[in-house]
């Protein structure tokens, strides 16, 4: 891999993933961002790499780039995509695939027309305690999977989510695509479908009400966050424009018959999510996501029994998905170099996407349930066979 060329799009708080690319031996020859005030951070996390103000500009600096790692704003990232696609370039692009169903379309009808690879950082599917509950799924334990449920508890929600663009309809859709996108991806691997039907609750409860507003676009999260930020209606300096819902709750039927729920609030003391699996033979259940929680099992019939019938213990992750994202860029990085299948697809990022959006227009809607649209068969059986080779335009 020493000799892959990469590039980073957008120099804000998801930025040093790339850290990992160059750990694993790639070379960082520029970065994109056109904010000014970029400079300093690129040089602060990279050393000192050409930054350049728009795609365009890098791919004429470097018309032979390799790859390029995408972590812009997300209604961004079909734009930017298209033309790192067109122009041959393999793309990391940092989840969500994009904030509407059209436009996700858009980024794999670009990637299938230019044979270009293109790669989501659903790094959640490289999570131990989500590989840990379908090993468990796969041996058998619960039997068939009829049910799952996950509660968000997004405890640094204020700090993550409402003191810039994420804040704002018009730049992400809702939070719970957003944000949402992960947990609704878990949940498609786990059952073995995707989202069809869905209907969806969800309103701004708390951050509407904090009056301390202001432009943040000077910073990034990095900047401001601290667990100092509490209470919730205590926060100070959120976005101008807060028209995102703090709390969601959708309803999903799976195309395979499964039936799940996603919940999701930006205000909880703790920080952690909780799936549970019920199948014909049982239930799985994590208590903590990352190193030192638990998966539990039960299936043998009984009252209550909170250790549940035998436990898995979760390891790693013990900085939130910090190791699940080094093993999603590695994964990247044998996929461009040597076109090994990956864990994440396109296709499953688009379904993740579709979900969340017919969600958010079901609950402004007044709950209206929504059919989601399927991606075509020619698409589908593109992105199925890992995307076969094919030449690139600058190769």
């Amino acid at each position: 891999m020493n000799d892959l060329s990469i590039a980073v799009i957008g120099v804000g708080a998801r930025a040093p993933i790339a850290e990992h690319a160059v750990a694993a031996g790639a070379t960082l020859v520029g970065a994109v961002d056109p904010d000014d005030r970029a400079a300093e951070r690129a040089a602060r996390w990279f050393g000192e790499v050409p930054l350049h103000r728009d795609v365009t500009g890098l791919l004429r600096a470097f018309p032979d780039l390799d790859a390029a790692i995408v972590t812009s704003p997300d209604h961004t990232h079909a734009d930017v995509c298209e033309e790192l696609l067109a122009a041959g370039v393999a793309v990391y692009l940092e989840k969500p695939l994009a904030t509407t169903i059209e436009d996700a379309d858009r980024v794999l009808a670009a990637a299938h027309a230019s044979g270009a690879k293109l790669y989501v950082g659903h790094n959640m599917r490289h999570m131990h305690v989500v590989r840990l509950m379908r090993e468990i799924i796969a041996r058998g334990e619960i039997g068939e999977v009829t049910s799952i449920w996950c509660r968000h508890f997004v405890g640094h929600g204020g700090d993550y989510y409402f003191k810039d663009w994420h804040a704002e309809r018009a730049k992400t859709t809702s939070l719970l695509l957003q944000k949402g996108a992960h947990d609704i991806d878990v949940i498609h691997w786990l059952a073995g479908g995707v989202t069809r039907e869905v209907v969806a609750m969800g309103d701004l409860t708390v951050y509407g009400r904090v009056g301390s507003r202001r432009d943040n676009s000077d910073r990034t999260m990095r900047d401001w966050f601290s667990l100092d930020n509490w209470p919730p209606l205590a926060q100070t300096d959120l976005n101008r424009t807060i028209d995102v819902e703090d709390l969601s709750m959708v309803l999903m039927r799976l195309d395979n018959g499964v039936m799940a729920s996603y919940q999701q609030c930006h205000y909880t003391p703790d920080y952690w999510r909780n799936y549970t699996v019920i199948g014909t033979e049982g239930r799985i259940e994590n208590f903590g996501d990352s190193a030192g929680g638990q998966v539990r099992v039960w299936n043998q019939r009984t009252g209550y029994r909170p250790d549940g019938d035998r436990s898995y213990p979760i390891v790693g992750d013990d900085v939130g998905h910090g190791d699940a994202d080094e093993l999603t860029m590695t994964e990247f990085l044998r996929f461009v170099r040597e076109g090994e299948p990956t864990d994440t697809d396109p296709v499953s990022a688009r379904e993740a996407i579709a979900a969340g959006v017919a969600a958010t227009r079901s609950l402004r809607t007044g709950s209206t349930p929504q059919r989601v649209p399927p991606v075509t068969p020619e698409i589908s059986a593109y992105f199925a066979a890992h995307q076969p080779a094919r030449p690139l335009p600058h190769h």
